[in-house]
């Protein structure tokens, strides 16, 4: 949950999906569609760094749009319940690691592991304004477990988040911008934070930390349609640390982040079968 939580592989989750104008319902899409993405993704290498994480990621671009069974923008997620105004569903989502080596601030300490995040997520419509404009809001809580040496449990983030999105005719073009805040509790925040006796120096105390806010996001999303099988995207988030519940951690040294990232998708092949269910709280504008 961290830059993890939200940038690197995320962010391609989050932006690995085919164009629809918001009034397009899942009955007159198809069923699955599958392509390739291309993205170069520049992001702190945990919440609060000094050093970063830059990358050039290939990865599948698959949307499946099933009554239940589901691999859109929002990431791969089951949905439990829906209605013209809300949704419940079970998501997963993904984060990349971060080798402590290149951190000046956790030399010597153990590397930050890829992580699974999953749990429920309550998704509101909250205004429908007209032309392809609304304003949502979700309240996702997560289960976080560290891929490394095994599998660790490594806490849980709730993220409540409220995001205002529009899309041009047919879905040509679209963007969203949203805010959200970050709250974990003291597992997590010990992953990013925390030193141990045994990793303290004499230019990194020891340091216990504790449950709490982890950053504040405000992040701007945009995509533009070249033809029907190719879409370009980018993404740019500025996240705050000031009143994070660990800012007197010596692991946590700047005030404000930035990520960042640009690409392309391309889909070969969709399927002749429809989808089926509503249309989501969060169509797939992307």
């Amino acid at each position: 949950m961290t830059t993890s939580l939200k940038a690197a592989c995320a962010a391609c989750l989050f932006l690995a999906t085919t164009a629809h104008a918001q009034t397009t319902p899942d009955a007159n899409l198809p069923l699955w569609e599958f392509g390739l993405g291309a993205a170069a993704l520049s992001t702190p290498s945990y919440p609060g760094a000094d050093e970063r994480e830059n990358r050039v990621l290939v990865f599948p671009n698959i949307v499946y749009r099933g009554e239940v069974l589901r691999a859109d923008r929002s990431g791969v997620n089951a949905r439990l319940f829906s209605s013209d105004r809300a949704e419940f569903d079970i998501g997963f989502a993904g984060a990349l690691p971060s080798d402590s080596d290149d951190v000046d601030e956790r030399a010597g300490m153990p590397d930050l592991g890829p992580l699974i995040e999953f749990g429920p997520r309550l998704k509101l419509r909250l205004a429908d304004m007209g032309n392809n404009r609304r304003i949502r809001a979700e309240f996702p809580l997560r289960a976080v477990i560290e891929a490394r040496g095994g599998l660790h449990a490594r806490g849980y983030t709730f993220e409540p988040r409220v995001a205002y999105e529009m899309a041009g005719e047919r879905g040509v073009w679209t963007l969203e911008t949203n805010l959200s805040v970050v709250l974990g509790d003291r597992r997590i925040n010990r992953h990013f934070y925390e030193v141990a006796p045994q990793y303290a120096t004499a230019t990194r105390a020891a340091y216990a930390a504790d449950s709490g806010l982890i950053a504040t996001r405000l992040g701007l999303f945009g995509s533009r349609r070249v033809n029907e099988d190719v879409r370009l995207f980018g993404y740019v988030r500025y996240e705050s640390f000031k009143g994070a519940a660990n800012r007197d951690s010596p692991l946590h040294v700047k005030d404000s982040g930035v990520s960042g990232g640009v690409g392309v998708m391309w889909t070969f092949k969709r399927s002749g079968r429809r989808g089926s269910g509503r249309e989501t709280v969060d169509p797939a504008l992307m």
